[in-house]
């Protein structure tokens, strides 16, 4: 999709309507008494005489909120473009009225992670040069800046384009610039265009063809819940009206600033983030490589499960549940649901196989003192598999006062996208940190382990636009991939539909579920999330596997070497690390998911401690 067109900065009636003709999909008026351009006073009417197809657009800076709604209401504004120090509490204060873009002046000392704050806020980022009269200088903004930018959030380019950059601009390739703005560089005077200058320049940029996208792939939810050809909602029709509620509130809720507030406070506060972005130097002497462990273990409850129950408890009670329900494998999830029912003081009921309640007794107890009743699933292979398919019974049996907090980036949508969303606060923090001790937040590599898929889809996230960064998902190989014993998903998986999503799972020719198996209760799981499938059809990420007793023997490597004990399913992610070769200059980071202190019978048994 090639870029759109704003033009900014009119103020005579005869101009306006000569760029009206040009057909843009914004025209721009400055509000702003500083500016050369400002429009000042004008009637009504003319702003409502533009077509319904161009979007009028109001500038301001640093105006009251109260003022701009004012102006909003009088000219039937169809976007207000913010070039001041607006905060996103102000922004999100605009948003029920009209499309809100938020104007960022950039140079070199840029903080771009400042915008995250931004992203749910506001319609469009603007980005433009920094000058002390915020914007309209003709100054070049130098575009490789944008390189450094890594959040989805499209955005309009400004910063003195001129009547020659076309093909420059036509061969940007970047799926979320949408819009580009002129200026300066196409007047006569100040606020009069040069509407010849103008009308060559459109002709140019209709003629020129669009940049072709780095594999013209978007790796996150469409509209319609799917990842390419993964994703969307098969569930029941007695599941629909739950399934339905979400998708309608969840992105509404999770958005909003009160929302956001409350959840960053409670992970800061209360789950002890930011996590640290530990360097394991003797691991990465070992390894001849500057090996990070992004301590997702030294969490409360011991693992990155929490980030997921604090925002979905956080919804649950927006939407008005009073019931929560959960599945569990390794018990690491079904401890975090627990967890936050107390937190909240909401009913809660974990479903979890029952060899996973054997092998995983220590999260067990924890749930049950947490106030949780533990539910035994003992159908099939009495593991992960089974525990979501009670869990879902039951929702469909309780579907107005029960929410179902999902543990993974599995489900039907919206629960795949949400889970990540609350998740991504790993590779958030993780990039800043990594910026901090090295210089560059981009690594070299990512590594997670995946079952279903939430640390890594968290460890991941604000990484897969950056084509750099390697990323690795190591899935359980169990006794070997071909041993009949393996939970090693890409590797035996087909496409298929599990547990309400179309994605890739361990099936016989006639469609039935092949019982995964795995010594991690976390990992042993027949299918992945819909991203995961996403990203391993378009080769973005690489999923590999390793064995049983290859992660046991990298979980005491970590243990001696550094005195951390990590859960088996983290120790898978640690022991691919042997499988790569290092030149001694690389960033390797590797999402260390969980503690081990619930594994600790199955390591003594194994090494005979």
């Amino acid at each position: 999709m090639k870029a759109g067109l704003k033009v900014c900065g009119m103020r005579d009636l005869m101009n306006i309507q000569a760029v009206t003709a040009l057909h843009p999909a914004y025209i721009g008026f400055i509000f702003y008494p500083g500016s050369a351009r400002y429009i000042g006073s004008v009637d009504p009417e003319l702003l409502s005489s533009i077509p319904a197809t161009i979007k009028t657009t109001g500038v301001f800076v640093n105006e009251t909120l109260e003022e701009v709604k004012r102006l909003i209401a009088l000219y039937e504004l169809k976007a207000v473009q913010l070039h001041g120090a607006e905060s996103p509490e102000y922004c999100a204060a605009l948003q029920p009225y009209t499309e809100v873009i938020k104007a960022f002046g950039v140079n070199y000392s840029f903080d771009f992670e400042s915008l995250i704050a931004y992203e749910k806020v506001t319609s469009y980022f603007l980005f433009d040069t920094l000058t002390v009269n915020h914007g309209g200088s003709g100054k070049r903004f130098d575009w490789s800046l944008l390189k450094q930018y890594r959040l989805n959030q499209p955005y309009f380019l400004s910063g003195g384009i001129g009547p020659d950059d076309v093909n420059e601009l036509a061969s940007i390739d970047d799926k979320r610039l949408h819009f580009i703005d002129v200026n300066s560089r196409f007047e006569i005077s100040p606020g009069l265009k040069d509407i010849e200058l103008l009308s060559t320049f459109f002709t140019l940029w209709n003629a020129a063809p669009a940049a072709k996208n780095y594999n013209d792939m978007n790796y996150f939810v469409n509209e319609k819940g799917y990842y390419g050809d993964f994703g969307g909602a098969y569930i029941p029709e007695m599941l629909y009206p739950n399934v339905e509620e979400l998708r309608q509130h969840y992105l509404e809720i999770i958005n909003a600033p009160e929302f956001q507030q409350e959840f960053r406070a409670l992970l800061k506060d209360y789950v002890g983030r930011p996590s640290p972005l530990y360097l394991a130097k003797r691991l990465s002497e070992k390894y001849n490589a500057n090996i990070f462990l992004k301590r997702e273990d030294l969490n409360h409850t011991g693992a990155h499960k929490i980030n997921n129950t604090i925002g979905q408890i956080l919804l649950a009670e927006k939407l008005g549940k009073k019931r929560i329900i959960a599945e569990t494998g390794a018990g690491q999830h079904g401890v975090a649901t627990a967890t936050v029912c107390a937190l909240r003081g909401l009913e809660c009921v974990v479903y979890m196989g029952e060899i996973d309640i054997q092998r995983q007794a220590p999260n067990v107890a924890r749930m049950k003192m947490l106030g949780a009743k533990v539910v035994s699933a003992v159908s099939g292979s009495k593991t992960l598999k089974d525990a979501t398919n009670e869990a879902m019974r039951d929702w469909i049996n309780n579907p107005i006062d029960t929410h179902y907090i999902i543990g993974s980036v599995v489900g039907p949508h919206p629960y795949p996208d949400m889970v990540a969303l609350f998740q991504s606060v790993i590779s958030e923090e993780t990039k800043k940190q990594l910026l901090e001790q090295t210089g560059n937040d981009q690594p070299d590599y990512v590594l997670a382990c995946v079952g279903g898929g939430s640390n890594a889809m968290g460890m991941f996230y604000h990484f897969v636009n950056d084509k750099d960064v390697k990323l690795i998902a190591v899935e359980a190989a169990g006794k070997g991939v071909h041993s009949g014993h393996s939970a090693a998903t890409t590797a035996l998986g087909k496409e298929g539909v599990l547990h309400g999503s179309r994605s890739i799972l361990m099936q016989t020719d006639d469609g039935q579920v092949i019982e995964p198996y795995s010594i991690s209760a976390g990992l042993d799981y027949p299918g992945i999330g819909p991203q995961h499938a996403h990203l391993f059809k378009t080769t973005r990420a690489e999923y590999v596997s390793v064995s049983d007793e290859e992660s046991l023997d990298a979980g005491l490597l970590l243990t001696q070497l550094e005195g951390i004990i990590p859960a088996i399913e983290s120790a898978h992610a640690l022991a691919y690390l042997e499988k790569m070769e290092f030149t001694g200059k690389e960033n390797v980071v590797v999402c260390l998911s969980g503690r081990g202190d619930k594994d600790m019978e199955t390591y003594m048994k194994h090494f005979g401690f």
